[in-house]
């Protein structure tokens, strides 16, 4: 019975967003009193489904390449070889929680012009540090008699990372990315604004004609994007966790 009362919400979010990005008209009585001077209820100016996809896609590729940024890094620092670039490391990946995001943006657009890229650098910087400081932790924070047994069983530094280090620091290094997504989906709104595709479309256009209809869709939408990628992340990560923690036990 929990696990259904857990579950069920999450069931009913993704069938009413599904319906709304196939259906939108479907929710155009809802939606309706919150325009005025007979202003188009639902978002006209694209389909609410391409965005969204636009959207994810976005987030998708600058989180990937965040990551794969971030957990080098940290990979690095955590070898004898390249703790002494601890110090440079963090002050790279604070990068990104320097700036505002708008004004990232505004540096990026004069290098690569307008459109995705300077959004995809944004979430880029944006998604370092909360990755790479779990990623820090998680190989950190290691059993000290599993590495030991690892190095007695006669692996090399390269297999104890692949075969022991990573998988058990797995379930940190899934809480920051998940984080980084959680940033990264609500931060590329902001890519409109530099003629990036994403669902920042809906919620300009509803600011520049005060049409609350088309702020609330594009915001709702985010938001539950937010919510179901964040519960599922977390069910990944809860599961590696239990997963580790078996296999650290031996069984």
């Amino acid at each position: 019975m929990k696990t259904w009362a857990g579950v069920l919400p999450r069931l009913v979010l993704i069938a009413l967003l599904v319906a709304f990005l196939t259906n939108p008209n479907w929710f155009e009585p809802l939606l309706k009193p919150l325009t005025e001077n007979n202003a188009p209820v639902i978002y006209n100016q694209g389909s609410l489904l391409t965005l969204t996809l636009l959207h994810l896609r976005t987030v998708l590729i600058a989180t990937v390449a965040a990551t794969i940024v971030a957990l080098a890094l940290a990979i690095l620092v955590t070898r004898p070889v390249g703790a002494e670039f601890l110090p440079l490391s963090r002050s790279l990946v604070n990068i990104g929680q320097t700036f505002p995001p708008v004004a990232v943006l505004a540096l990026a657009v004069p290098a690569v012009g307008f459109g995705e890229k300077p959004t995809l650098i944004a979430l880029f910087l944006y998604g370092l540090l909360p990755i790479f400081e779990n990623a820090l932790t998680g190989l950190t924070t290691l059993p000290a008699n599993i590495v030991e047994a690892a190095r007695g069983a006669g692996m090399t530094g390269w297999q104890r990372l692949i075969k022991v280090e990573l998988p058990l620091s797995a379930p940190i290094i899934l809480g920051g990315i998940r984080l980084s997504v959680v940033i990264g989906l609500a931060t590329a709104t902001i890519g409109s604004t530099v003629a990036a595709r994403t669902l920042g479309e809906v919620i300009i256009a509803g600011l520049l004609s005060n049409n609350l209809a088309f702020i609330l869709q594009g915001g709702l939408i985010v938001a539950a994007l937010a919510v179901l990628i964040y519960d599922g992340l977390s069910a990944i990560e809860h599961y590696t966790a239990r997963r580790m923690g078996r296999e650290a036990d031996g069984g």
